[in-house]
């Protein structure tokens, strides 16, 4: 019987909220309104480059009506509303990193999500780099 109940019973997805707005209230605000939600550095930093935020946001839109990927360089800029959903590829000095954006991501700038540095992997060593292995033929 409490199996059933566990079946019956749906589990709620809690709807995503950003200091108390959910994601529909937030697209409807300007980037300065939203940049009110902000935490002061963060603010500071999107007040100061809100039109760079706006240009990106226009152009990433036009590129998505002609169906081209959006490619960026600027790991610097933030998150807004404007940019959930889309499909940014960002890129971390040597090749481009493919990102969706969602609204957890809110505040963040993109050069967090496309890490510079990969994670060191260690294998054997190669023929000649120990004593051992210095006489071996390298075929």
């Amino acid at each position: 019987m409490e199996n059933e109940e566990l079946e019956t019973t749906e589990i709620k997805k809690k709807d995503f909220t950003y200091r108390g707005k959910n994601l529909e209230e937030l697209k409807e605000l300007d980037v300065r309104e939203f940049a009110k939600y902000l935490k002061s550095r963060k603010r500071r930093n999107v007040l100061r480059q809100f039109h760079v935020i706006e240009d990106f946001v226009s152009k990433a839109r036009i590129k998505i009506s002609k169906g081209k990927p959006i490619r960026t360089h600027q790991r610097d800029l933030t998150v807004v509303p404007e940019m959930v959903g889309m499909r940014v590829d960002i890129h971390n000095g040597k090749n481009f990193v493919a990102v969706n954006i969602t609204g957890e991501m809110l505040g963040h700038t993109f050069g967090e999500f496309a890490l510079t540095r990969s994670r060191v992997k260690h294998s054997k060593a190669g023929i000649g780099a120990t004593k051992g292995s210095k006489f071996k033929s390298k075929k």
